[in-house]
C-alpha cells in the first residue's frame, strides 16, 4: 500500500482493504461523543420516532459547555441530556465533576491510535495527537450514528507538514500551529487530513501535540494527526480502554501536498482579531492594553500550560486593571496543578481559578467580554463575538504570553519578566 494515516483508519472502519481520496465510504466509529448539544440530537431522534440506540457502550456524554448551569435554559438542556442518558442506558456519562470533553476523553482512555471517534464539536480533532482520527459532525449526523452505528465519509486527501528547526524560548505547540495558519491561511487544509511530521514534532510533548491537533480544524482540516510514538504509548498505559491497532503512514504514501515549515528561532506568536490566520510575533505588536487575560480551554488548559503561566506569575501580581481567569481543562489537571502548588501561585498573583469547563471560550459564562473590552486568550478562536460582545477584541497566544500580559496590563513578550 501507499496509504496515509487517514486512509488506513477509514479503510479499517469501513471494512475495506484500502480507500483513496475522493472515495465515498460508510464507516463505523469506535466511539462517538456528545455534550449539551445532545439535546438537539435527541430532538431529532424523537421527531423520527427512534426508541433505541445502536450501542450504548460506544456513546460518551459530557456536560462541559454550560457547566454548572448558569441559567434556567441551560439547566433545562442539561436535564434533557440526563434524561437521554437514563432513557437509553448510555454507558459513559460524565457530568460537571470531570471537565472539558477533549481533555477528559483521552484521560479516560477512549482516544487511542488507529481509532475513529466522532463528536458533536469541531475540536474533536484533538484526539489526533494520539494517532486517533477524530472529527466533528452535526446534530442530524449524530442522530443517524446513534441509530445505525455508521456514517458516510468522503475520504480526504492528506497534507503532510514537515516541521524542522529549533524554536526560540517560551514557544509551544500553540505558536507553531498559529505560525502555520499565518503562513498558509485558515483555509489551507479545507476538508483535508493533515499529518504533522519532522524532528520538531517528534520533540513536542503530548500537551503541545494536543494543542496543534485541536487547532488543525482552524486551518480547515477534517483530521489532524500525529504519528503515535513512545510518548503516546506511555500515556495510554494503565488507562486505555480495550485493544487498539496503531496505524502509521506508508513511506511511499501519496500525499496531496508536502509542506515544509522551518521554525528555527520562532518567537511566540499572536493571532490578531478577528482572524486566526492574522498572525505576527508578539514582539511586532503595537502596545495593546488588555482588560482580561484568559488561560484555559481544550486548547491550552493542560498541566503544562498552567505550569508555564505560573512560571511567569510567581512572585508577581496581576495588573490592577486586568482580570486573570484560569480554567484547568479537567479535574485531573486541577488536582495535579493543586498538588504542585501551581494554583496557589496563580491565586497569590491575583488570578481567579474557574471550574473546569468551556465557559468563557465560546462566550457562554465565567468570563464573557463586555463591549469595547480586549482580551488575550489561550483559546482557539477570535471571531467577532466569540467570547461575548461583538464589540470586544480577542487576541490568541500561548500561556506564557497571556500570563506576562496579565502582569503588564498590555500584550508583551514573556521575556519582559525574564
Amino acid at each position: 500500500m501507499c496509504a496515509t494515516m487517514a486512509e488506513k483508519i477509514l479503510a479499517r472502519a469501513s471494512g475495506l482493504p484500502e480507500v483513496h481520496p475522493g472515495d465515498h465510504v460508510t464507516a463505523r466509529p469506535d466511539f462517538v461523543m456528545s455534550g449539551e448539544s445532545l439535546a438537539g440530537v435527541w430532538l431529532r431522534m424523537m421527531q423520527a420516532g427512534v426508541e433505541s440506540v445502536w450501542d450504548p457502550d460506544r456513546i460518551i456524554v459530557f456536560l462541559d459547555h454550560y457547566s454548572p448551569a448558569p441559567s434556567i435554559r441551560s439547566a433545562g438542556i442539561q436535564k434533557m441530556v440526563r434524561d437521554f442518558v437514563q432513557h437509553f442506558g448510555i454507558g459513559h456519562f460524565y457530568g460537571e465533576h470531570v471537565g472539558i470533553c477533549h481533555q477528559a476523553l483521552p484521560e479516560l482512555g477512549f482516544a487511542a491510535p488507529g481509532r475513529l471517534i466522532l463528536g458533536t464539536d469541531s475540536h474533536t480533532t484533538t484526539y489526533g495527537a494520539f494517532g486517533c482520527a477524530g472529527t466533528g459532525i452535526g446534530y442530524a449526523e449524530m442522530a443517524y450514528v446513534f441509530l445505525t452505528g455508521e456514517l458516510w465519509f468522503r475520504v480526504p486527501g492528506t497534507i503532510k507538514f514537515v516541521v524542522t528547526g529549533r524554536p526560540g524560548p517560551h514557544v509551544l505547540g500553540k505558536d507553531i500551529i498559529l505560525h502555520i495558519a499565518g503562513l498558509f491561511s485558515s483555509e489551507a487544509a479545507q476538508y483535508r487530513s493533515v499529518e504533522f511530521h519532522g524532528p520538531a514534532m517528534d520533540a513536542l510533548p503530548l500537551s503541545s501535540r494536543m494543542t496543534m491537533a485541536n487547532m488543525s480544524v482552524e486551518i480547515g482540516a477534517k483530521f489532524g494527526l500525529f504519528v503515535p510514538d513512545e510518548a503516546v504509548f506511555t500515556y495510554l498505559k494503565g488507562r486505555v480502554r480495550g485493544g487498539f491497532e496503531p496505524v502509521y503512514p506508508d513511506p511511499d504514501a501519496d500525499y496531496e501536498k508536502v509542506l515544509e515549515v522551518d521554525i528555527n528561532g520562532l518567537l511566540p506568536q499572536v493571532a490578531r482579531p478577528p482572524r486566526v490566520d492574522d498572525v505576527v510575533p508578539v514582539d511586532n505588536l503595537d502596545e495593546i492594553s488588555i482588560d482580561q487575560a484568559y488561560i484555559g480551554s481544550c486548547t491550552n488548559g493542560r498541566l503544562d500550560d498552567l505550569a508555564a503561566a505560573a512560571s511567569i506569575l510567581k512572585g508577581r501580581k496581576v495588573h490592577e486593571r486586568v482580570r486573570l481567569l484560569v480554567t484547568p481543562a479537567s479535574y485531573e489537571v486541577y488536582k495535579q496543578a493543586m498538588a504542585r502548588g501551581i494554583l496557589e501561585t496563580i491565586i497569590d498573583a491575583g488570578g481567579c481559578i474557574c471550574h473546569p469547563g468551556c465557559g468563557a471560550c465560546f462566550g457562554g459564562h465565567m468570563g464573557i467580554l463586555a463591549p469595547g473590552e480586549t482580551c488575550i486568550s489561550t483559546t482557539n478562536r477570535n471571531f467577532i463575538g466569540r467570547m461575548g460582545s461583538p464589540d470586544a477584541r480577542i487576541y490568541l497566544a500561548n500561556p506564557y504570553v497571556v500570563a506576562a500580559s496579565a502582569v503588564a496590563g498590555r500584550i508583551v513578550p514573556p521575556e519582559t519578566w525574564a
